[in-house]
């Protein structure tokens, strides 16, 4: 009985000792296999000096180029740096990645970071880059070459022949100056004088150079002439049709440019001492999808209405798409109460569990992370209590896009929290 006891001892002690030895064996092998794959993921971070993100998605990376997974966009090329002090993480994107990436910045600077408020406003067009075309001559409006309001014209293109005798005479005296010098050469007789008062007559009445070369060329006055337009732009009004009769100095056409337009609304008399001008807005459109440019107030009008005791304000938009249209409707943001101090864009501010930092555009173009201590503003700026120097330059878009790339890069945003103030 002792016997079978101690060989089944024996037994079990053998089967424990086999179980650790597995054990052991499977840690080894784990452990190798770990190693190895660190080596080879730090051989590809080595090898791969840069990865592929898209400018709307800076969560997506690829090792490979492509459309974004999400949204469809061409994903773009962002190279990594390697600094040695990870603490001053710096991210270096070339011209043609800033123009991918949509990265713009602006300047820190004293703002409005007073109370939001809202206006409804009208898009109409710039009083100031208006121009009219009229007459020079009096005369009959033979064929009117521009007849639709909202036409294109440019300067030199036809607008209109007119039959007019005076302008017919005034062609006959400079060729008769062009042949009395050919023919007479009067010595006594300043030829040159002659033709370039009769020329000097012709301009005025609104013929080019290149028009009297070819009626120099020609030799023959005629009836009707084609007066070409000396205004560039969309046509707003036409006041003239086919066969009237115009006189000297009358409107035959205005122009209005559209790549730069107004918004105006109405203020209350009370709120007016908070806004002037120059002072930076945001104009969204409803008809646009919600679109939101940058404007600046550029007029706000001394004198209140007489029925309803408001007063007008005048904002001034870029349009260099030509999307926005006169006519349109559109919500002016304005930053209220006066209350001004050293800001930044509210879309520089990137905020998360580690506080709230920003990006700034270094002397050498590389962009660093930088945190920042902020305070209550509005949704255009936000002021800054601490961590930026007035005339620093900050990323307002594509920070998501840099802010990205480092976590990428570092593996994760905690050693950005040691970011200096």
């Amino acid at each position: 009985m002792h016997n079978i006891y101690q060989t089944a001892k024996v037994s079990l002690k053998q089967k424990v000792m086999n179980k650790i030895k597995i054990l052991a064996l499977i840690f080894i092998i784990e452990f190798a296999a770990c190693k190895q794959k660190a080596q080879t993921v730090a051989i590809h971070k080595a090898q791969h000096a840069f990865y592929y993100t898209c400018s709307m998605h800076p969560q997506v990376h690829e090792d490979h180029d492509g459309n974004c997974p999400i949204c469809g966009m061409k994903l773009i090329k962002v190279e990594l740096t390697a600094d040695a002090d990870k603490s001053t993480e710096r991210i270096t994107l070339t011209a043609t990645q800033l123009q991918l990436a949509n990265i713009e910045t602006d300047t820190v600077r004293d703002e409005n970071t007073g109370d939001d408020k809202t206006l409804t406003g009208t898009v109409t067009t710039d009083e100031n880059a208006t121009e009219e075309f009229g007459a020079r001559i009096a005369g009959r409006i033979q064929t009117l070459y521009i007849r639709t309001v909202g036409e294109k014209i440019s300067v030199g293109q036809p607008v209109y022949s007119i039959y007019s005798e005076d302008l017919q005479e005034a062609e006959k005296e400079y060729l008769l100056a062009k042949q009395q010098q050919k023919v007479l050469r009067n010595p006594d007789v300043d030829y040159h004088q002659l033709i370039s008062a009769a020329e000097n007559k012709l301009h005025l009445w609104g013929l080019s150079a290149a028009q009297i070369s070819n009626l120099a060329a020609s030799g023959k006055a005629s009836a009707t002439t084609m007066i070409l337009s000396t205004v560039g732009g969309t046509v707003s009004d036409i006041s003239i049709h086919e066969g009237d009769y115009v006189t000297e100095g009358m409107t035959i056409l205005k122009t209005q440019a559209l790549n730069n337009l107004w918004v105006e609304a109405q203020l209350y008399a009370s709120e007016t001492a908070n806004y002037k001008e120059n002072d930076r807005v945001s104009v969204s459109f409803p008809d646009l999808n919600g679109l939101v440019i940058n404007g600046k107030v550029a007029f706000v009008n001394p004198e209140l209405s007489d029925a309803s005791k408001v007063d007008l304000i005048r904002v001034s938009i870029p349009n260099l798409q030509a999307i926005i249209r006169p006519g349109m409707l559109a919500y002016i943001s304005l930053s209220g109460n006066g209350s001004r101090s050293l800001a930044v864009p509210a879309s520089a501010i990137l905020t998360d569990g580690n506080g709230s930092r920003v990006w700034i555009k270094n002397a050498d173009g590389s962009f660093s992370a930088q945190k920042v201590t902020v305070g209550s503003g509005n949704s255009n700026y936000v002021p800054i209590v601490l961590g930026l120097n007035r005339g620093a330059i900050v990323v307002t878009n594509g920070a998501y896009l840099l802010n990205s790339e480092a976590i990428f890069k570092n593996g994760s945003d905690n050693n950005m929290s040691g970011m200096k103030m």
